[in-house]
């Protein structure tokens, strides 16, 4: 039986400036790092045998932090951009308040909360959800079944495509699901990698 851990990353500087971040390479603020570093007091009951994170650093930074205060920081770790933040395209590094003002609200939230409508030359939740559901098939779930327990840490639209795989969510479900920032979800699989309890910590 193997245990999943996943987490968004900590606060970023982006995040605090109210910006749509994407694939652009932020650092965490203050709080994002204390964010992490509570979120590895959570981590210490357990005992990961592999970790991953997207390819931008405020989740890995995240990583790092919070398996240093588990204990555990010298653990194998894979770093792939299959797991990145959605990419936000045109809006990428606009403020979000601005960008409602011009284009409207109504816009900016389709963009934003629907599934399968992309920002100007940026992804979907679907265009997400289709680089991080094989990569997880792929690359994670057979050490899964291996017996492996693994920790990820990722982004807020990655986690959601990612949540919706295992939970068997719709895509109006996972749209509303809110992922807090280095809040970490903990996933009881059974030996064929059903989802026996999932849980915030």
């Amino acid at each position: 039986m193997a245990t999943l851990v996943i987490f968004r990353h900590g606060q970023s500087v982006w995040n605090l400036e109210n910006k749509f971040t994407g694939w652009v390479d932020v650092e965490l603020t203050e709080k994002g790092i204390q964010e992490a570093k509570h979120a590895g007091e959570k981590l210490k009951p357990f005992k990961f045998d592999l970790a991953y994170a997207s390819d931008l650093k405020r989740a890995q930074n995240t990583l790092k932090l919070a398996l240093e205060i588990s204990n555990q920081p010298h653990i194998n770790t894979t770093y792939n951009k299959a797991l990145n933040e959605r990419m936000y395209g045109d809006l990428q590094g606009l403020d979000k308040t601005e960008t409602a003002l011009k284009f409207g609200e109504d816009q900016v939230k389709v963009w934003r909360r629907s599934y399968d409508v992309a920002p100007p030359n940026g992804e979907s939740l679907k265009d997400t959800a289709a680089r991080v559901i094989p990569y997880f098939k792929e690359e994670i779930e057979p050490k899964l079944k291996e017996g492996k327990n693994i920790v990820i840490a990722a982004h807020g639209n990655s986690l959601r495509a990612l949540i919706m795989y295992l939970e068997h969510m719709t895509p109006q479900q996972i749209l509303e699901f809110e992922i807090g920032t280095a809040i970490p979800r903990y996933y009881e699989l059974d030996n064929n990698l059903k989802v026996l309890k999932a849980v915030n910590l």
